[in-house]
């Protein structure tokens, strides 16, 4: 853990306070550099994925041209929320270093709880309403995945 990657996360998570972002910043590095770095923009780009994080990782992905973030550590200001934790998984991210935890979101109003909860419920079940349809359908793109001979596996 390197102290000055997490201090630069805070720092971002200030600045976006004080520039009418959410209070969220986060770094990704590698090889001991800083690979990129993003703070919340949901309210500034009117993208409720514009995490901290996600935008941390669209950027190391652009930087190091490449989806797989493998050999990453990600430095961010809070635990990460169910997508943010999700987008860290897909792209391999190695390490994960955070500030404030869900608690600390929780009081200041950034709870996620729901969400958790909304995993573990059958599909039908959750408070956005949920149906499978045109199932047969559907399957041939993953058919044709199956079948592709030179598919970029992720």
């Amino acid at each position: 853990m390197n102290k000055e990657y997490m201090m630069k996360a805070i720092e971002l998570s200030m600045n976006s306070v004080a520039n009418g972002g959410g209070p969220f910043g986060a770094v990704i590095v590698k090889d001991g550099k800083i690979v990129a770095e993003g703070s919340n923009c949901v309210t500034l780009n009117n993208d409720p994925t514009a995490h901290a994080e996600v935008t941390t990782i669209r950027k190391a992905c652009t930087a190091l041209n490449t989806f797989d973030l493998s050999g990453c550590e990600i430095y961010t200001s809070c635990e990460p929320c169910p997508m943010c934790l999700s987008a860290i998984y897909w792209a391999r991210i190695e390490r994960i270093y955070y500030g404030c935890n869900k608690v600390d979101a929780k009081n200041i109003g950034f709870d996620d709880s729901f969400i958790y909860e909304q995993i573990e419920l059958k599909p039908e079940l959750r408070s956005i309403p949920s149906s499978q349809v045109l199932h047969t359908e559907a399957l041939e793109a993953f058919r044709m995945w199956t079948d592709k001979e030179d598919k970029i596996e992720y």
